[in-house]
């Protein structure tokens, strides 16, 4: 199983300096990929414009969104360009993750419809596919047939569904190991059912924080980001973020057991030598 870790691109306090010199120190082990994740009313950056930034001091580690809220970009020929352009500048190195969100104030503010985001996803998935291939005339040329690798991301049954027809495969996002084998489940099925071969990429996300300082890094950076559940803020997620090293050796070997193919770790924290902590425990 492959080990990414996440850009800070979404922690409290982000800082451009602190972003790239993770990127770089990150990219000095071996991990698959540097992954982001996605918000709009939240102080966090641009997932496309951070994987820029990572792209320009990197060469080799795939820049994985974990995943773009894709229903906020209501623009679609627009954000076809960015994507395709990001790829491009980065030699081929994007995995455009996407799911349609669950915050209805990201829709709010964007002026995107929350209550048929997941229809206009697919219209968007066609659109997408429409521009890398040539029909819409807008460019650049994708450096891959029919651009950039799709994974969807989502728990429903309608999201899992989605990955099976329009993804390359599917990315969990946070819920643990018994969520990802029952949405795993589910997604073989219909794998199977629409006659694709193969065996569908498979990836997941983690929280993690090491040091002396693991655990108020963790509660802070949740409950800022999942402040949105109210008092039960960070609750579940907290309880899978792993915060020993003990700790992420048994999620790694739990969700290697499942079958996944990549698990990224994301930060809860500035201080980039949790690169070199993470990189001490799984490499």
């Amino acid at each position: 199983m492959n080990i990414g870790i996440g850009l800070p691109a979404a922690t409290a306090g982000v800082d451009g300096r602190i972003l790239v010199e993770w990127a770089r120190r990150a990219e000095t082990f071996p991990f698959s990929a540097l992954g982001v994740i996605d918000r709009i009313v939240f102080p966090n950056y641009d997932p496309l414009l951070a994987l820029s930034a990572a792209a320009a001091v990197t060469s080799r580690v795939r820049l994985v969104t974990a995943v773009l809220l894709a229903p906020l970009r209501t623009n679609t020929a627009l954000f076809a360009k960015q994507a395709v352009t990001l790829d491009d500048l980065s030699g081929g190195r994007l995995v455009l993750g996407m799911g349609v969100g669950i915050r209805k104030d990201d829709f709010d503010i964007s002026g995107a419809d929350f209550h048929h985001r997941g229809r206009i996803f697919e219209q968007e998935l066609h659109e997408l596919r429409a521009v890398w291939s040539g029909q819409r005339g807008i460019g650049p040329a994708p450096i891959r047939p029919g651009g950039p690798e799709i994974m969807i991301g989502g728990r429903s049954d309608p999201a899992i569904r989605r990955a099976a027809e329009f993804g390359a495969g599917w990315t969990q996002g946070t819920g643990g190991p018994e969520e990802f084998k029952r949405c795993t489940d589910i997604l073989h099925a219909a794998w199977s059912e629409l006659g694709r071969t193969g065996v569908p990429p498979l990836q997941s996300v983690v929280y993690f924080a090491l040091g002396k300082d693991a655990e108020s890094n963790a509660e802070r950076q949740l409950r800022s980001y999942y402040g949105f559940r109210g008092p039960a803020a960070g609750g579940k997620v907290a309880e899978d973020a792993a915060l020993t090293p003990d700790a992420i050796k048994r999620t790694i070997a739990s969700y290697e057991a499942l079958g996944c193919d990549e698990l990224i770790f994301l930060p809860c924290s500035l201080d980039v030598t949790e690169v070199d902590r993470l990189a001490e425990v799984v490499f």
